[in-house]
């Protein structure tokens, strides 16, 4: 039974901004910064016949770096717009739900899991739920 839905809505934002709050999103900025930089330096060094390997391993040590912040960002807009999608639906279900919802378990859950001493149901928002049996 839901209940009062506006309080179990708050209580699962709240909930779900403190977690994507503390996996923020990291601005590349710093990261491109450095890479200019580290650019001017190589041209600096590779026009003087001078050594510019180090720095040549730098770039592209940062260039991956810079990828995978990229992709972890993407990841968790892509969560944002899940959470989103859910609290929309969520806010458009009625106050009270007494009789299984077979729609609301498939837009909310992916997957259930029962082993012998422990249920996990796993939300489409990556919630995990564990419950000893």
């Amino acid at each position: 039974m839901l209940g009062n839905k506006g309080d179990y809505l708050n209580i699962l934002i709240e909930n779900i901004e403190t977690v994507l709050n503390e996996n923020a999103d990291k601005p590349t900025t710093d990261i491109d910064e450095k890479l200019e930089g580290l650019q001017m330096e190589l041209l600096r060094l590779a026009n003087s016949k001078e050594d510019y390997e180090d720095v040549a391993e730098e770039i592209y040590r940062l260039r991956e770096l810079k990828q995978e912040v990229m992709i972890k960002n993407a990841a968790r807009e892509g969560l944002r717009q899940r959470i989103e999608e859910m609290t929309k639906f969520l806010k458009e279900q009625p106050q009270k739900l007494e009789v299984y919802d077979d729609l609301l378990v498939r837009r909310l859950i992916d997957r259930i899991t029962v082993d012998q001493r422990l249920l996990t149901i796993e939300f489409k928002s990556g919630i995990e739920i564990k419950k000893e049996l």
